[in-house]
């Protein structure tokens, strides 16, 4: 990703620097702000997880997200059945592989004095990054979304991956990156 791409023409995306630290940032959110302020450069340090800013002309920070390596793992499915009706494409080499490659959004934030559609806009930033410059293999995005956040990323083409979870304060929901690809 080149520095400072562009989502539209008064928001620019960037990678945040080894050192960097927000100083600044509220969603209304406890714990995603905490983690832009104080814990993603930790997050950084130990090789987990990189995070993102999205600025508006004046630099200031008005959404962050932060990714991570995961899989869709066939254990994640109750039997085959439920995995058959996960997978809508079939996959290379279906027999070998246990597990597909998958980008985790780790934390995701929008600050409260931003208009709500720019987290569209950033979560369709991420789908074409990472079907344009897909450097390593990712066929999935995945999330564990808060129960609040959750019709949101339905409203943008996330499913749930299993039921298992239907109740819970989070959901791992997924996005399937061939159903974009032309």
């Amino acid at each position: 990703m080149e520095e400072a791409e562009c989502i539209q023409p008064q928001y620019n995306i960037r990678r945040l620097e080894k050192q960097e630290i927000v100083k600044s940032f509220d969603c209304g959110d406890a714990d995603l702000n905490n983690f832009i302020l104080n814990e993603s450069l930790l997050y950084r340090k130990e090789l987990l997880a990189v995070s993102y800013a999205v600025e508006d002309n004046s630099k200031s920070v008005i959404a962050y997200f932060s990714l991570a390596n995961d899989r869709v793992s066939l254990s994640d499915f109750e039997d085959k059945t439920a995995f058959n009706r996960f997978r809508r494409h079939r996959f290379v080499n279906e027999k070998r592989l246990k597990s597909y490659p998958a980008v985790k959004i780790c934390r995701f934030g929008v600050d409260l004095m931003v208009k709500k559609h720019i987290g569209t806009r950033v979560l369709n930033f991420i789908k074409s990054y990472f079907i344009e410059d897909n450097k390593t293999g990712c066929r999935f995005i995945t999330v564990d979304a808060y129960s609040s956040a959750i019709p949101f990323d339905l409203k943008n083409g996330f499913e749930p991956l299993t039921s298992d979870d239907e109740n819970d304060a989070t959901r791992l929901l997924y996005f399937d990156l061939n159903d974009i690809v032309d």
